[in-house]
């Protein structure tokens, strides 16, 4: 299939199921803030929120990439681990995105749909970034 950017294997079929894949992370992520804020809804709400709505798009992202884009067979339970823990690092930066960017809506707009589009634009971006930083450092050789 033909290279979406040249001398890459990002092909066409990975930015689709990448993209799919996003989806699913990005409604999980947002699906864990929004029960989160039904569950609780005082100070600091929306930080909590948003670290189980990351940590529950995080896991189901990490199983979908590593099986269906980066065809990762962990040898063991230790090797898993550990490309989940690199995994997650990647994420640190992205996650940074992804929060700014809602926090900046949260804030410059107040109101309830301002954050959640502010988290699907960040999310967005940080994915983009994720793909990128994985393929180089954590499923490098698994192509």
């Amino acid at each position: 299939m033909a290279d979406v950017i040249p001398g890459s294997s990002f092909s066409v079929n990975i930015a689709i199921k990448y993209s799919v894949f996003a989806g699913v992370a990005t409604c999980i992520n947002l699906l864990g803030q929004y029960v989160s804020l039904l569950i609780y809804n005082d100070i600091y709400s929306l930080y909590i929120a948003m670290i189980f709505g990351t940590l529950a798009g995080l896991i189901s992202k990490y199983i979908l990439d590593k099986k269906y884009i980066f065809y990762h067979q962990p040898k063991n339970r230790a090797d898993d681990g550990k490309k989940f823990i690199l995994y997650a690092m990647t994420g640190i930066f992205t996650t940074i995105i992804f929060w700014g960017t809602e926090i900046t809506f949260d804030m410059l707009f107040s109101s309830r749909s301002a954050k959640y589009i502010g988290a699907v634009i960040g999310l967005s971006i940080g994915y983009v970034c994720k793909y990128f930083l994985d393929s180089h450092f954590i499923f490098k050789a698994e192509k």
